[in-house]
């Protein structure tokens, strides 16, 4: 029986986070440490004819005014025929969007800088310029990754011969993650050795970006990011800051502190793209979908594109024999759209559920039984069967505990007083993904054990999930085990992003503590007398303190003994 797995525990990094023991990137207290402020365009496209820093360096405590004219390069040279890329800031005169980098005003207080970065003074030989996407439509092109996604059937000539249609378009303006904690980065120098804490979802990403950006070796760098307050996805990718922070840090040999004000934070990271969605479903009187065709076209910048793969679960969420969900994205004068909870998955899903909902209100069907009727056994892709599917007791199961069969259909029918309730059902489709990750788990001969992976915790509770596999593997306590991630020293994980960390960083640790298991037997077995002889490493479990046959508790070793008697300290 699990001891610690699918129970509830209490957050082991809970009392460090509401007492304030808990450091977050921008809390990180460095010796002699100038603060940077960045100074964003004000024009949407165009080019920087002059920058005027003089009133700027002037001003109390201003270091230095860094600009497209005195900024050493960062990045690598652009391939033949590549778009001007922005992506390493202040490289150029060039601005493709509002809110755009184009200076960083570094001074010896965080209020200096930011009063200083008020006086730098930017004009622009302006162009014409579209941020409205409904107005690019028309030169909105395939996207590479959706594309190979050819129609199933014919859905043009089903669509054409159904008995009910329902045709809606959808559309979703940009939505931004703007979690609590605002992007911060803190870099220093110790000769060719840089350390930058950030507040990322993926210490190695900013290590692979940086090593790219300064043109130094990654090995170079260390990403220290133990608490992230909240990122929804706008931690993924690496931003813009890391970057100018640590090229500052370099340039006047001293540690730079920058952070983004609220106002910086929704130009500084990317978003939800803007999207338009028309779905057409055709299906029998019965409610039996008959065709679907999805289309959907979002928003990139003009620099860097960029895929939310829309209609990507479309393809696997109902059976239809004849399908088509194609993606087209337009550039717009706007930064470049990114990763935001569940993307893709989440906008594509609200579109196909709404149109679900007109087809059964259409047919006077249940919007749960219009769903029941449609459900796909086996992947409507494939015709694979699905490794593991509750979606059915699912919709039982809230059907049940919400009173489902209470609920009034006609639209504007129920009411609590003055206000009108809406009670209804959808569903969603999300990846079961994994990724290659690692993890060290140290146990030491006092009964306690170190565990360590460079994974992220953004608030879903990593330490103590990490925790608790370690122990329900090691037969520890929760107390007697001590997770550390967030730094590139400890070994590779991935981002935490896509629902993967626990699957992928859980069973690294998971193995990593099995791997301890069969070390241990092994010492065990070094005595000629040992009740374990014979066992494999898969016979036996850890638990309080002995190493035990687990179908013969009777059988069994102290731990603590078996490694004073072979001298180890440590496995």
């Amino acid at each position: 029986m699990a001891r610690y797995l699918g129970k509830e525990a209490t957050r082991v990094d809970g009392l460090a986070k509401v007492t304030g023991k808990a450091k977050y990137t921008a809390e990180f207290q460095i010796p002699n440490v100038a603060y940077g402020f960045i100074v964003l365009s004000t024009e949407a496209k165009g080019r920087i004819t002059a920058i005027d820093t003089r009133e700027a360096e002037q001003a109390g405590g201003v270091v230095r005014v860094f600009t497209h004219m005195n900024t050493g390069k960062l990045g690598p040279a652009p391939a033949a025929g590549a778009p001007p890329a922005w992506s390493w800031p202040l490289q150029s005169d060039r601005v493709f969007f509002n809110g755009q980098p184009i200076a960083l005003v570094v001074a010896e207080s965080y209020e200096q800088a930011r009063y200083a970065a008020r006086l730098v003074k930017a004009t622009y030989e302006t162009e014409s310029h579209n941020t409205d996407f409904s107005k690019v439509l028309a030169r909105a092109q395939p996207d590479p990754a959706t594309a190979k996604g050819k129609p199933r059937g014919n859905p043009v000539a089903a669509m054409q011969t159904a008995a009910v249609k329902v045709e809606a378009e959808y559309r979703i303006p940009i939505n931004h993650h703007n979690p609590i904690e605002p992007h911060a980065a803190i870099a220093f120098w110790q000769g060719d050795q840089l350390t930058i804490f950030d507040k990322t979802q993926e210490v190695f990403g900013v290590q692979k970006h940086l090593a790219e950006s300064l043109g130094v070796p990654a090995e170079n760098i260390r990403v220290v990011s133990p608490f992230v307050g909240g990122a929804f996805g706008a931690s993924l990718k690496p931003n813009y800051y890391p970057s100018l922070t640590a090229m500052a840090a370099r340039e006047l040999k001293r540690p730079v502190k920058v952070v983004y004000t609220r106002t910086q934070m929704f130009t500084g990271h990317g978003y939800r793209p803007d999207t338009i969605q028309k779905i057409a479903l055709g299906a029998e009187r019965n409610g039996k979908l008959t065709s679907m065709i999805h289309e959907a076209f979002h928003n990139t910048s003009s620099f860097e594109s960029f895929s939310d793969s829309t209609t990507g679960f479309t393809r696997q969420l109902y059976s239809c024999p004849n399908l088509h969900a194609p993606l087209k994205v337009a550039a717009t004068d706007l930064a470049t759209p990114t990763w935001m909870r569940a993307p893709g998955a989440v906008s594509g899903m609200f579109a196909l559920e709404c149109a679900m909902d007109e087809l059964a209100y259409m047919l006077k069907i249940d919007p749960m039984e219009l769903r029941l009727v449609n459900y796909a056994e086996t992947d409507p892709e494939s015709g694979k069967p699905f490794s593991s599917k509750a979606l059915r007791e699912c919709y039982r199961l809230g059907a049940e505990k919400f009173g489902w069969k209470s609920r009034k259909a006609e639209p504007r029918s129920m009411r609590d007083g003055r206000l009108l309730v809406g009670w209804g059902m959808a569903s969603s489709v999300w990846g079961a993904m994994q990724m290659p990750a690692s993890a060290r788990v140290t146990f030491r001969a006092d009964g306690t054990a170190g565990v360590t992976s460079a994974t992220s915790d953004i608030g879903p509770g990593t330490y103590t999930v990490m925790t608790m596999i370690a122990a329900e593997f090691l037969g520890l306590r929760l107390e007697q085990v001590h997770f550390e991630l967030g730094d590139t020293r400890q070994p590779k994980a991935p981002a935490q992003g896509g629902s993967w960390t626990t699957s992928s960083v859980g069973s690294a640790v998971r193995g990593a503590a099995l791997t301890i298991v069969a070390k241990l037997l092994d010492l065990a077995n070094r005595d000629a007398a040992s009740p374990l002889k014979g066992a494999a490493s898969t016979d036996v479990e850890m638990l309080d303190g002995v190493l035990r046959l687990k179908r013969d508790a009777a059988r069994s070793v102290v731990i603590a003994d078996v490694m004073r008697r072979t001298g180890t300290n440590e496995i």
